[in-house]
């Protein structure tokens, strides 16, 4: 057969494979794991489990998106255990599995099978049974908030007040009720909560009534069912580090047991109609986005690609919540004395607070989701910023008396600045600028949020989307307003380099979103440059023109092209960027895989392959925990989401990226050797299908072949 026959098979096999229904690998473990911190996850809706075997029991913890407290610590709804007589799981036989394409666990040995899931149209987890014989099973309900527990300086991390905590501060207990078959939990907030003591900390108490405030008098609720498990009362105990009290249900002698949790609403879907509806949904899930390498792949490269689907899956458990999915844990953090010896909190701590959100690093969460085509997933990010304009435009009327939206870098979910890291004001202060080292006149994270908004709409139109045209034009009118010269002075390079005049990173935004801005009525005729400097005799985009001190070690001068966009491949000057990623000082000293660095993703946008490859092998290598997309802590807390989603973000750039025409550019900085198929997305919401193999590339947008 002549060699260009051979070839032209060769593509269009490799093209119909493009076409083939993807199905993820299921991850298995064939032991039990020793504590909390070698659990599984697996979650659905809004809802996120931990999921291991310890000691011959099954035992779990769930967590629900928005279960904040008056203190705005985002609480678990408790622990519960499994135990089965004659303890079937410390066999041989042992194997707990995640079916990645069921959103399900099943857990198997000694002839007995349980099955875990949430279902993904309402909050609502299923848990099975099923044995060879009858045997007695005891569930138990573990709670740590079976009394006020002290909020103590130690732990104040988990809340909003940090290190201005009040000396009566509590986590409240919650009201637990059981009775033969069922149990009912729940948490009512008080009426007076941290959005109150915040509200009078910034001077904002003559509007506080216009103020949109979640969680005063929110009841947090959840209610099991079991058929056939009778109540035998109450025990107490002590799990890693902390105190508990456990409701107890005995079934005798069953071969099947149904266990039904639903959180925060009643539901009477049927455990079988759940079970397919679910895996039903996975399984397009998995359709919509995939990315495949080889069995016979280099090791770093199959890793790579395994720990993000991981992450994309620990994302896709909380599609349908309210709330998005936190930097700092998500939905699956476990006992803290597992991440750090010292701190011996309750399973509802975590470092950097619950209703809190530091915007630098959750903005990589939600990056990756454009490309893979999660734009379902992207819209609790985009909703929660919607929620809060009311009082982000308040705040900038109340301080400064003119329009637009103020939103600060650690911002509470209602939508004011944290209130310790907001600062101890006097006086004479301007009391709109927080009073931190790291924070003030850092305002322009909010404009990635309004840039994903602007991105994630199709080339057709769709009217729902356009529900977040206010938040953009708000939070570009605040900078229109504030700066009416639209020179940025005082500004901030991310929380690096302080009261700089026109950092980078936000005239990048400013130039990047100059159509919205052009719509506002802004005269962009005045925005400045770019700003440049000169290394070694090479032309490089500094940090800003000029600045007092450096405080952290962020790279803004790297933010003109990514997130922003304005240098790259298929665009001018990639030169001056390249420079500033090979040259630049401070860039090369604060070059880093750890938690929420993007250096990963700068190499990738740049193609410099060698490097991309690198840095994104090492960002989303194994964490230290059994679940390998579990990271450690980094900046933050474990597991680290913001180091997965940069990790995705530099996967999927080394794979796909488009020019200014919006053009796909192929695999501009991907290992030649290594075998690949994708399915991504680009702007207009266009499916890009892609392969290389051996060096050649194929690909499709939106299902038409492309040359």
């Amino acid at each position: 057969m002549p060699k260009r026959i051979v070839c032209l098979l060769c593509m269009l096999s490799a093209f119909a494979a493009l076409r083939a229904d993807y199905v993820p690998r299921d991850y298995v473990w064939t032991s039990p794991s020793r504590n909390a911190s070698e659990s599984m996850p697996c979650g659905g809706h809004d809802i996120g489990m931990n999921v291991w075997v310890e000691q011959g029991d099954l035992l779990f913890y769930i967590a629900q998106s928005g279960w904040f407290d008056e203190n705005n610590t985002l609480l678990k709804a408790g622990r519960w255990r499994l135990h089965i007589d004659g303890q079937p799981f410390m066999g041989k036989d042992f194997e707990q599995r995640l079916c990645l394409d069921e959103g399900c666990i099943y857990i198997k040995g000694g002839g007995t099978e349980v099955r875990l899931w949430a279902d993904v149209q309402e909050p609502v987890v299923f848990v099975t049974t099923q044995s060879g014989r009858q045997r007695t099973a005891t569930l138990s309900y573990e709670s740590w908030r079976y009394r006020d527990r002290p909020v103590t300086k130690a732990e104040c991390q988990q809340c909003s007040y940090k290190w201005v905590i009040p000396k009566d501060c509590h986590t409240f207990a919650d009201s637990i009720r059981a009775e033969d078959g069922r149990l009912t939990f729940s948490h009512r907030n008080r009426q007076q909560t941290v959005f109150d003591f915040t509200v009078e900390r910034q001077r904002m108490s003559s509007v506080k009534d216009q103020l949109y405030n979640p969680i005063g008098g929110l009841l947090l609720h959840g209610e099991m069912t079991m058929p056939g498990f009778r109540y035998q009362g109450t025990t107490d105990g002590i799990y890693a580090s902390t105190d508990y009290r456990s409701w107890n249900f005995t079934c005798k002698r069953q071969r099947n047991c149904i266990i039904r949790i639903s959180m925060n609403r009643p539901s009477q879907v049927g455990h079988n109609e759940s079970r397919q509806r679910s895996a039903r949904w996975w399984h397009d899930y998995w359709q919509r986005s995939w990315i495949q390498v080889d069995d016979d792949a280099a090791a770093e490269c199959r890793t790579m690609v395994r720990n993000y689907e991981l992450m994309r899956y620990m994302l896709g458990c909380n599609a349908r919540g309210q709330w998005p999915t936190k930097f700092n844990g998500g939905l699956f953090t476990f006992d803290p004395v597992y991440v750090d010896s010292a701190a011996t909190f309750t399973p509802d701590y975590r470092k950097w607070g619950g209703g809190t959100m530091t915007a630098q690093n959750q903005r990589l969460v939600y990056w990756p989701l454009l490309k893979s085509g999660d734009y379902d997933l992207l819209r609790s990010q985009l909703d929660t910023y919607l929620r809060m304009l009311p009082n982000a435009v308040a705040w900038s009327w109340q301080h400064w008396n003119h329009g637009g939206a103020c939103f600060s870098e650690q911002i509470e979910n209602f939508g004011l600045p944290n209130p310790a890291e907001y600062g101890k004001h006097k006086d004479g202060d301007d009391w709109g600028v927080e009073k931190n080292k790291w924070l003030e006149y850092e305002w322009d994270t909010a404009l990635e949020f309004c840039q994903m908004a602007l991105l994630m709409r199709p080339l057709q139109p769709d009217s729902t989307l356009y529900k977040y045209q206010p938040l953009i034009d708000e939070t570009l009118r605040f900078f229109a307003c504030h700066y009416p010269s639209l020179v940025i002075y005082p500004g901030s390079g991310c929380e690096t380099y302080k009261m700089a005049r026109n950092p980078a990173s936000t005239v990048a935004a400013l130039y990047a979103m100059k159509n919205s801005l052009d719509a506002i009525g802004a005269d962009t005729g005045m925005l400045p440059d770019i700003p440049l400097c000169v290394v070694d005799g090479d032309t490089c985009i500094a940090p800003a023109e000029s600045w007092e001190r450096i405080q952290n070690t962020e790279t803004p001068q790297l933010y003109p092209v990514f997130p922003w966009r304005l240098y790259g491949m298929g665009r001018p000057h990639i030169d001056i960027a390249r420079n500033t990623y090979l040259k630049d000082p401070h860039a090369l000293q604060m070059r880093s895989t750890k938690g929420w660095k993007q250096d990963n993703i700068w190499a990738a946008c740049l193609g410099l392959t060698d490097e991309a490859r690198r840095l994104n092998t090492a960002k989303l290598a194994s964490g230290p925990y059994r679940f390998p997309a579990f990271w450690d802590p980094g900046f933050d807390w474990a597991p680290d989401h913001n180091r997965g989603g940069a990790g995705m973000i530099g996967l999927q750039e080394m794979l796909l990226q488009e020019d200014l025409d919006h053009n796909p550019i192929l695999f501009p900085a991907w290992p030649r050797e290594w075998n690949c198929r994708f399915r991504l997305y680009i702007s207009g919401r266009r499916c890009v299908e892609g392969a290389i193999r051996d060096g050649k590339t194929t690909y499709a947008v939106d299902g038409i072949q492309k040359k």
